[in-house]
């Protein structure tokens, strides 16, 4: 089945790797063209046909649209490049000639077609009152913002069509045209995002969870102003010099990225965020207390941690439930006002297989997080595991003792967990897969198939001898992906069934932590317009901790300390930290690292993992993993962007390639 699955999705990626100027062919025929434009219905068809050449945003693994996680240092895995398109972007076998299913350059031209195809078109069709015509608009201006940022996140710089409608089989100088500048790129894309916001809903139906909103449209801008703000993109910096400082445009010598330094940039990212957290119509997403909360830690210093409520505290609320609920289904998705904006996902209701044990419940056993995601989890009272306090020590390579602990649904036992997996912040027992951990799989009502002890040192059940079916079937590093799995699903056992998921494109935490960014690069105080509102932002201490501490305190934390915030450095280094333990698995990580200047820094790491050939005496030790997704895998700057088809740049006389491809 796994094998089918993989040849479906390889066949959807070579139809999407047509000529992006000849997409008459993907009409409906049953339908002649000038007719689509005579009713309502019809034209709306036609957009959200367009909306439908999206790929699933949440098929971050074996999808067409991204490198994600497998690209990053937060996943490897034992399975092939043909499957986990990140893995053959970073053994290097993505090239100009060979993209390996990677890069949806040119669907996105596809979807821009149409959708200028769809506001050229408007004003044919009778039944369609202004009402509609403002609707249709709007959402057809998002989904061509939406198009373009997606290619600029993956591909960089843009060829701009604005609102032409190219013809077919003209001769090749008809079609050559340049790339425009990275700031020119995002303002485009910004600005379009704003007409769309003015246009759309603020919020919509259950029954259209998944269409957009004035709120996505407003998030996307914030993220896109934070990317532009950062240091690779923003000159002056080190990052911009060392990776564009020779890249120019042919045909004027301008830069592509800007070599100059301008804090404004970060000052739009502020106010942009801002304006999100004015809206007042999102908000983290919380579970009250019950009985079997995990109690909040003491002594972190933090008093408003277990004395206040949410969001100036955490007293109220079970940290636990209130992340992992998110992720799982357990939280009706068109309901949890964190969701900016996020789409049902059948991908990552599949990625949780990869998460179970082969025999014993179904699964395919090889998504591993890597040893270096696990020790950025901080102890459950806001420590580094190199500096654990006596009430909640760290150790390593020693069991616990005594009987079950559990709390909101969970259960730990001591007796079968290693010291380090011990004393853990909430995210970690939400996300993180270890040697021990208790698998419910409440669903099935065969007993041989639920409440399992799973456990991957050499000889265990899931270790690299412990599947019976595939010689490939047991995780790298020693850690599974548990991030998305529901403790009621089950792939294996009569009756057995597993939730339904969602996917979130942007959720508020994002922006909140995007807000004290951006805020936090500020040495004076700037005015800022957007879409006619005027924002006043600057280095706000105050404002910086509040936005902050909320991710923290919905985690069971403590907040940001007065000495911290004080440091532009430190509360730099707080939030990168938070960025990769909040977002683990959602795709931030590969587009973040690359932002900040730190790709190949942080990707010439070491990637360790605990020792998976040995027993259980020996297996919690840190190894380098002796793969080949390690022993080959290649860093070099020219992966800031995925290479541009060797196809697609031929046709454009003008068209400059990404630089080192």
């Amino acid at each position: 089945m796994k094998r089918y699955f993989l040849s479906i999705m390889v066949g959807m990626g070579f139809l999407s790797s047509c000529n992006y100027l000849n997409v008459d062919e993907y009409f409906d025929d049953t339908l002649k063209f000038d007719s689509i434009w005579t009713r309502k219905d019809y034209i709306e068809r036609y957009m959200w046909g367009a909306a439908a050449l999206l790929p699933d945003e949440g098929q971050i693994l074996s999808g067409p649209w991204t490198p994600g996680p497998m690209a990053t240092d937060e996943a490897i895995c034992n399975y092939t490049p043909e499957e986990f398109k990140g893995l053959a972007y970073i053994l290097g076998q993505v090239s100009e000639d060979d993209q390996k299913g990677l890069g949806n350059w040119a669907n996105n031209y596809k979807i821009i077609r149409k959708c200028n195809t769809v506001l050229a078109n408007l004003d044919k069709a009778n039944d369609l009152l202004n009402i509609d015509k403002i609707e249709i608009t709007g959402y057809t201006k998002f989904l061509r913002a939406y198009a373009y940022y997606n290619l600029l996140m993956d591909f960089g710089p843009l060829v701009l069509l604005g609102d032409d409608i190219l013809d077919n089989n003209e001769p090749t100088e008809y079609y050559n045209t340049h790339r425009q500048t990275y700031d020119e790129s995002v303002d485009y894309i910004c600005e379009q995002m704003e007409e769309a916001a003015g246009l759309m809903p603020d919020i919509v139906a259950a029954n259209l969870f998944g269409r957009p909103t004035k709120g996505a449209a407003y998030a996307l801008i914030a993220r896109l102003r934070l990317q532009q703000a950062s240091p690779l993109y923003n000159g002056g910096t080190e990052g911009a010099k060392r990776y564009f400082s020779s890249w120019t445009r042919t045909v004027d010598g301008q830069h592509y990225v800007s070599q100059q330094y301008d804090e404004k940039k970060y000052a739009l990212a502020a106010a942009a965020a801002l304006r999100v957290i004015e809206m007042n119509a999102y908000q983290l997403h919380t579970v009250d207390k019950e009985d079997d909360t995990m109690p909040l830690p003491t002594g972190t210093g933090d008093v408003n941690l277990t004395s206040n409520n949410f969001p100036y505290g955490a007293a109220n609320i079970d940290p636990f439930r209130s992340y992992n609920d998110m992720f799982t289904g357990e939280t009706v998705p068109f309901r949890n006002k964190e969701f900016i904006w996020a789409r049902n996902s059948g991908a990552v209701k599949a990625t949780t297989r990869h998460a179970f044990n082969v025999d014993l419940m179904g699964g395919w056993n090889g998504l591993s997080v890597t040893q270096k995601m696990v020790d950025a989890y901080y102890m459950v009272d806001g420590r580094d595991i190199s500096n654990a306090s006596k009430d909640y020590p760290y150790v390593e390579n020693q069991a616990g003792s005594g009987g079950d602990i559990k709390f909101s649904g969970y259960t730990l036992r001591p007796s079968k967990v290693d010291g380090m997996y011990q004393n853990r912040e909430m995210r970690f027992y939400a996300n993180i897969g270890f040697s021990g951990r208790y698998w419910t799989a409440n669903t099935t009502s065969e007993g041989r198939y639920k409440n399992q002890i799973i456990e991957y040192f050499l000889g265990a059940n899931s270790g690299k001898t412990g599947s019976s079916s595939n010689s490939q079937d047991y995780p790298i590093s020693g850690y599974v992906l548990t991030k998305y799995v529901h403790a009621d699903d089950a792939w294996k056992g009569t009756g057995g069934v597993v939730m339904d998921k969602s996917y979130a494109i942007i959720r508020y935490a994002e922006i909140l932590l995007a807000f004290a960014e951006a805020s936090n690069h500020l040495t004076q105080s700037h005015t800022i317009e957007l879409g006619g509102q005027t924002f006043n932002v600057g280095r706000d201490q105050q404002k910086i901790k509040e936005s902050f501490n909320q991710v923290r305190y919905r985690a069971g934390l403590p907040g940001m300390k007065d000495q911290e915030v004080a440091s532009v450095e430190k509360v730099q280094e707080l939030i990168e930290r938070e960025l990769m333990i909040e977002f683990l698995f959602e795709n931030r990580r590969y587009y973040d690292v690359r932002r900040w200047g730190k790709y190949e820094e942080i990707e010439r790491e070491p990637i360790v993992g605990m020792n998976i050939e040995a027993p259980q005496s020996g297996f919690h030790q840190r190894v380098a993993i002796n793969h080949r997704a390690v022993r080959e895998r290649i860093v070099d700057r020219k992966m800031i962007w995925l290479p541009v088809s060797k196809n697609e740049v031929r046709k454009i006389k003008d068209f400059d390639q990404n630089p080192g491809w």
